[in-house]
């Protein structure tokens, strides 16, 4: 784990690449991607092991049980496209049921996921919390005291000829790194990435179980 304050609010990474929000009970995933297996042999009859739900969602009930978060938030793009999140099976909606029971849930809608479903949660744009604004593609802009938690972009940085998803951190803006099991990424190097963070960002790398910071 690591500790950093974008906009001066204390946030842990988490090797996972879920964010840790203590001081909130507050914890952040993006880009879970659920149902991509299916949604790839549905449009291109690509077949893939439809294993991804089954994997991140056992990701995702690790970093709960670790946790204990009062509010979860899913940064978009949750679900491949809306049919693979109605097609989700029964077991994959048990385990949302479970792991919903009890704490607020939060789903911010992606370019992927626009549009409400029917699973439990609250569903949002966006969602503004104690100065910081959560949303699931980085703005353009940001007004100087906010601070801004997005995803969308699933950056990875280059570790000893290895491509690695990450955090990226600036001063008032973090991108979190895919949670999803099927989830591709982009090197943090490319458009529009080094504008959006600025010169002074940071990597948080995600090897082997640690988070390992490194400049951008």
């Amino acid at each position: 784990m690591m500790e950093f304050s974008p906009n001066g609010v204390r946030l842990t990474a988490l090797p996972s690449g879920a964010l840790w929000w203590a001081e909130q009970r507050l914890l952040c995933v993006s880009d879970l991607h659920l149902g991509k297996s299916e949604r790839m042999a549905r449009r291109a009859g690509a077949l893939l092991p439809p294993y991804e739900v089954a994997e991140t969602l056992f990701r995702l009930e690790a970093d709960i049980a670790a946790h204990s978060p009062a509010k979860v938030v899913c940064l978009g793009d949750s679900f491949d496209d809306l049919a693979a999140g109605y097609g989700l099976d029964e077991g994959a909606r048990l385990r949302l049921t479970v792991l919903q029971a009890g704490r607020e849930w939060v789903w911010i809608e992606g370019n992927h996921d626009a549009g409400p479903l029917d699973l439990g949660g609250v569903h949002l744009a966006e969602l503004a919390l104690d100065g910081l604004v959560f949303r699931h593609i980085a703005a353009p802009n940001l007004a100087a005291d906010c601070g801004e938690i997005s995803g969308h972009y699933h950056p990875k940085v280059r570790l000893a000829g290895q491509g690695l998803p990450a955090f990226l951190v600036g001063r008032q803006r973090l991108i979190l790194p895919a949670y999803g099991a099927y989830t591709g990424g982009m090197m943090a190097d490319r458009a529009p990435l080094p504008d959006l963070m600025g010169p002074r960002a940071r990597a948080l790398a995600l090897r082997a179980g640690r988070v390992l910071e490194m400049p951008l």
